[in-house]
Parts: structure tokens; C-alpha cells; sequence
């Protein structure tokens, strides 16, 4: 059995002491993380491996996105693909031992106008999940899982107003739809809802509200997903709300799964 856990840390270096308070009070068997905002070389990885997590594979730049697994568990690079051909670091794979695939993914985030034609950034995120649709059409994944920040809070549930966020990125019909399509492809299960099927259910807190634990306007934008043919081995979701009211916290937090494989 191991444990995993996807976080987007928005800058790994900034957020060092936070990734290690996490893996010393948690610690998950494997770590995601997205948005690390570093080169690989500039990862903090001494303090990482000093607490058990000697094995990582990672993809970075400076500044901006960069995705990086941390394991216990002894992985090997499985390559990473330029999804939407931005030349940006958001997908990162390895293998376990046991052939275990998994893939950590950043999707970008869209701005803030949801029409393609007024916003490139839009575009863009709807290419990034086309192309992953097409690639898991094309070449259907199998004992894998699937990580990450995918900035698609996907059900209505998902959201604190389902009505209020028809028209904000991440909950738009148009990219919950690219998401699904993408999810269908793959065949991919959601974990996290099939553990956790009812009730509204967040990931991230916007830095603009002000109390973020008292206006509680939540997305679940950070999934776990696995392939039908290892689902069934997926248990104990959580997701680790408290992690928010840290100090200097990312706007996302932490969520697991543990998998008996």
C-alpha cells in the first residue's frame, strides 16, 4: 500500500518549510506538487531527501509552473510531454517499481475572460486539455494515476455556487466539458469522489478573501484519478483543509489517496 499526495505549493523555494511541516505530519509515501516555480537544480531537495524522499523526478523554469514528484518509494523518470506546445513545465511522469505510472499535471489556469477569441491564455487551457484527450484516446493509459492541479472544479458541488461560477474560469460549461472529455478518454476515475461521492468539497481559497475559512467560496481544483484497472485499490481520500490557515499558505492544499497495490 502507499499513500499519495497532490499539492500546488505556488513556489517550492518560498514554501520549503511548509513542504516539510507536510511530509513530517503526513507523510505520504509520494508527493506531487505543481506551480514550484523553480529550476530543477533550485528545488530545495537536501531538506526533502533528509526526511526520507531520496527519489524525484521533476521538470521546471525559472519563475513560473514547474511539477515535481517527491517519493519514498524508489520511481524512474517516464518522460514528460509539452502539452499544447507552450514550452512550459506542467507534466511530469514516473514509474514505480511495481509499473505503476503516475503522471502530475499542471493545466493552466485561463485567466480571467472565458472566450478564446478575447483571451489566449483560454486557448490555450482548452488545447492543453484537448491534446490530453487525444493523447489518452490514442494510447489508453493502464495502471496509472493521475495527479494534479487540473484548474477544472468539474461538479456542482465542487463549487461554493454552481449558479454564481457558470461564467468564472475553472467551472465554465466549456472547460468542464474539454475536463470530461479528457477523464473519458483515459477512462480515468476521480478517486477522491468516488470515496468521497456527496457533499461540497474544496481544494483552494482565493488570497482575495479576506477571510478565506469564514466566507468558505471554495474550489476543488486538485484531483487524484486512477485507471479502471487499479480504482478499485484507491481508498481514504482526503482532502487537508487546514493547510490553508498556515502561515504564508498556498491558495491550494494538499489531497490524498492510498492506493493497495
Amino acid at each position: 500500500m502507499f499513500t499519495i499526495a497532490t499539492w500546488n505549493i505556488n513556489s517550492v523555494r518560498l514554501r520549503e518549510t511548509l513542504v516539510a511541516r507536510f511530509l513530517t505530519e503526513e507523510a505520504p509515501d509520494i508527493l506531487c506538487l505543481q506551480e514550484t516555480k523553480s529550476p530543477v537544480e533550485k528545488i530545495p531537495l537536501a531538506a526533502f531527501h533528509a526526511l526520507g524522499y531520496r527519489h524525484v523526478v521533476a521538470r521546471g523554469q525559472k519563475g513560473y509552473n514547474g511539477v515535481a514528484i517527491l517519493s519514498k518509494l524508489p520511481i524512474e523518470d517516464a518522460g514528460d510531454r509539452d502539452y499544447a506546445g507552450l514550452g512550459h513545465a506542467r507534466h511530469v511522469a514516473a514509474r514505480l517499481e511495481s509499473g505503476i505510472t503516475i503522471h502530475n499535471f499542471y493545466v493552466p489556469a485561463g485567466g480571467d475572460i472565458p472566450d478564446r477569441e478575447q483571451n489566449e491564455k483560454f486557448g490555450q487551457k482548452l488545447d492543453f486539455l484537448t491534446e490530453m484527450r487525444d493523447v489518452f484516446h490514442a494510447d489508453r493509459p493502464a495502471r496509472s494515476i493521475l495527479v494534479g492541479d487540473l484548474n477544472i472544479a468539474p461538479r456542482e458541488d465542487d463549487v461554493w455556487s454552481h449558479k454564481q461560477l457558470l461564467k468564472i474560469v475553472s467551472h465554465t460549461p466549456v472547460e468542464v466539458e474539454h475536463l470530461g472529455a479528457a477523464q473519458d478518454a483515459g477512462k480515468w476515475v476521480d478517486i477522491t469522489r468516488k470515496d468521497i461521492p456527496e457533499g461540497l468539497l474544496y481544494s483552494w481559497w482565493s488570497y482575495r478573501a479576506r477571510d478565506w475559512d469564514a466566507a468558505d467560496k471554495g474550489r476543488r481544483l486538485d484531483h487524484i484519478w486512477a485507471t479502471p484497472d487499479i480504482a478499485g485499490a484507491g481508498h481514504g481520500s482526503r482532502i487537508l483543509r487546514p493547510v490553508r490557515g498556515w502561515e504564508q499558505p498556498s491558495d491550494h492544499v494538499p489531497v490524498l489517496a492510498s492506493f493497495d497495490l
